[in-house]
């Protein structure tokens, strides 16, 4: 499809969650790419969470979204622009809201039978020192708390006895009111895009950290990301299926990226997340994964783009299939 067919799109970045500056260094990365590639392209700031009749007011024919977390991967701004008739990438607004939801897509899981770590939900002053016991008993430490809803791995924390345990939970319930404990996966930290629904390579993630934390991701220059993972073949085709089915499994459309832990001990692939709206800047893994494949940046934006339209049954702006 031709660039010139997209019409006017509106790169949509920032926004006012906690991810906005990573946001707005997708959505540059996004503008940069399609702007180079000849599209007609607008960057808009998100300063704050948009009304519809705001974003009436964008001078766009298709919204290419890269807002990351709360706003923009929770299914609002979806839904606002389902309501104007406007085409937008990736997922619609209920796979976006169960994708963010970190206890929807776990109960997800386990009804698809796609293995994930064990975990308990605590809700704010709904707990008792009791509860925490329990859990220490039945998971053992090191520990994973992490709040229910944010990305980019802000606000978890893995933590090796109950002092840690209790600063932790303060630490998570900053994010909301409430939040997930969850049993540690010792393993190696895989990741697999989805793109045109449909597996790209995958990805091994090596970190300096103790996990791939928002530090280990943006902060530092010695993360290492091997691709394609240097995984048994069995084990890397199995991570291909449990990342397409879990897109599926939520409802994602187009494009994704699942966070998977492959624990060779027992043989076992767990899935920690689907990324409905995957980062697009220069340390991000989907276009780690796409360049493996012989994608560049360019080529997968606009893909991206076309994938919006056709959603919608457009072929060129103004005119449906």
């Amino acid at each position: 499809m031709d660039p010139r067919d997209f019409g006017r799109v509106g790169v949509l970045a920032g926004g006012p969650s906690s991810e906005r500056d990573i946001s707005l260094e997708s959505g540059q990365a996004v503008f940069n790419a399609l702007k180079n590639a000849g599209a007609d392209v607008l960057l808009f700031d998100i300063a704050g969470n948009l009304t519809r009749e705001d974003l009436k007011k964008f001078d766009m024919d298709v919204a290419f979204i890269a807002l990351h977390g709360r706003f923009g991967e929770d299914g609002v701004i979806q839904g606002m622009l389902e309501d104007l008739g406007m085409p937008y990438t990736g997922s619609r607004p209920l796979p976006s809201r169960l994708s963010v939801d970190k206890i929807a897509s776990k109960e997800i899981f386990a009804k698809n039978g796609i293995e994930a770590p064990a975990y308990e939900v605590l809700a704010r002053g709904g707990f008792n020192p009791a509860d925490l016991e329990k859990i220490c008993k039945a998971f053992g430490f090191p520990l994973v708390v992490k709040p229910r809803f944010e990305g980019s791995s802000i606000g978890i924390s893995i933590v090796e006895d109950r002092e840690a345990l209790r600063e932790a939970i303060s630490a998570a319930f900053v994010y909301g009111d409430k939040i997930i404990v969850e049993e540690y996966i010792n393993g190696r930290e895989l990741t697999v895009g989805i793109y045109d629904d449909k597996p790209l390579p995958v990805v091994e993630i090596v970190v300096s950290e103790p996990f791939y934390n928002f530090k280990a991701k943006y902060k530092k220059d010695d993360t290492e990301y091997i691709v394609p993972a240097k995984v048994s073949s069995c084990h890397y085709n199995a991570a291909q299926a449990k990342g397409m089915l879990a897109h599926r499994a939520l409802g994602c459309e187009s494009f994704s990226r699942v966070d998977i832990i492959l624990d060779e001990r027992q043989d076992k692939l767990f899935v920690l997340e689907v990324n409905s709206i995957p980062g697009l800047t220069g340390h991000s893994l989907l276009p780690k994964a796409a360049a493996c494949a012989g994608i560049g940046f360019s080529q997968l934006c606009l893909k991206i783009v076309e994938l919006a339209l056709k959603k919608r049954g457009v072929t060129k702006i103004g005119k449906e299939i």
